[in-house]
């Protein structure tokens, strides 16, 4: 499943080291975060948190006016978001009392870059589970947990089969879908048989997606191979 959705939510970065700030900040804005909010001491995070409610705290052990327990627990007592200690102390203490007071993880510097990616992305998986994003497409969205189709303000439903080819596009969200995958997705393990059904299927979600169905530019299809769902990136301007 794509998670694009994930790098949307918002980073408080919590350390008194500058250039561990700028270095951090470089690695999830490269990867593809945007909203980080960074902070180098207890009272500036306790304000930024307040501010921006954050969804993902990354915290230091060791800064100049308290230390990241202590200001773990303040950031909980905020509101209830995942936290992942980040610190030069990688005493077997340290870490007992980190996860003993709720911390979702502990990297110890130095880190690799794909280490801290993968643990973010992991804590962000299990935290945020349960939401279903929207999907944008170029003229409309896709609300998979109310199997609708919103497109000029209007709420147009899905049917179930329309939504599971749906669902099996989105899963593959740029690349090709075989005739046959669709097809098994929708009926089944014997789709042999519903070519038809299926580009019946596809034309009556062109309707619901498309500002032109018969010029569609977010369910393609790619000649003799099958279809792909075209998901519009949030830096496009169209």
């Amino acid at each position: 499943m794509n998670n694009d959705y994930l790098l949307t939510k918002q980073i408080l970065l919590v350390d008194d080291e500058q250039e561990l700030l700028d270095m951090v900040f470089s690695i999830l804005t490269e990867y593809g975060f945007q909203n980080i909010i960074t902070a180098r001491t207890v009272a500036e995070a306790l304000s930024a948190a307040a501010k921006s409610q954050p969804q993902l705290a990354i915290l230091d052990i060791m800064l100049p006016d308290g230390n990241g327990f202590d200001l773990m627990e303040q950031l909980k007592r905020q509101s209830d978001y995942p936290i992942l200690f980040l610190t030069a102390r990688g005493e077997e203490e340290d870490k007992f009392k980190g996860f003993g007071l709720g911390a979702d993880d502990y990297i110890v510097k130095p880190f690799l870059p794909k280490e801290l990616l993968f643990r973010i992305m992991a804590i962000l998986r299990r935290s945020y589970k349960g939401e279903n994003p929207l999907v944008q497409l170029y003229h409309s969205q896709i609300d998979f947990s109310r199997a609708e189709v919103i497109k000029n303000n209007n709420h147009i439903p899905l049917t179930a089969k329309e939504h599971n080819l749906l669902s099996t596009l989105y899963q593959n969200a740029g690349r090709i879908v075989t005739i046959d995958a669709l097809c098994e997705a929708a009926w089944g393990d014997n789709p042999f048989g519903y070519e038809n059904s299926l580009m019946a299927h596809i034309r009556r979600i062109r309707e619901k997606i498309e500002q032109n169905p018969s010029q569609p530019v977010s369910l393609v299809t790619v000649k003799g191979l099958g279809y792909k769902l075209i998901i519009k990136e949030n830096n496009e301007n169209i």
